[in-house]
């Protein structure tokens, strides 16, 4: 059964940093691109940030681009998101999810294409 659980989100200051994880179980990441998308209250999910499956390919918002960095162990069946430069309206739930099977660059960053979602974590930016 394909699972991913998030982790490492919290209560940071403006400027702080958080890296998440998303550890996937019951699939190998070698054939699935991940995203990482958040939810604000009021607002709708939005991509962030998305991975291709070989780690060959990124795709970034551009409210985030040159702040967070997308990354992908595929030995430890793991994906992380390192969050620098937090701003406050960087606040919301944050969900991993899968595309695949799907080998080749990243094709989509849309919350409509990846069909499985982790539970997701709380990120508060606020001082």
């Amino acid at each position: 059964q394909l699972q991913l659980v998030e982790s490492g989100g919290g209560l940071v200051q403006p400027g702080g940093s958080l890296r998440l994880s998303c550890a996937a179980s019951g699939f190998t990441l070698d054939y699935y691109a991940i995203g990482w998308f958040r939810q604000a209250p009021g607002k709708e999910r939005e991509g962030v940030s998305c991975i291709s499956s070989r780690g060959g390919s990124t795709y970034y918002a551009g409210s985030v681009k040159g702040r967070f960095t997308i990354s992908k162990d595929n030995a430890k069946n793991t994906v992380y998101l390192q969050m620098n430069s937090l701003k406050p309206e960087d606040t919301g739930v944050y969900y991993c999810a899968a595309d695949g099977p799907v080998i080749g660059v990243l094709t989509t960053c849309n919350t409509a294409d990846f069909a499985s979602w982790g539970q997701g974590t709380q990120v508060t930016v606020s001082s």
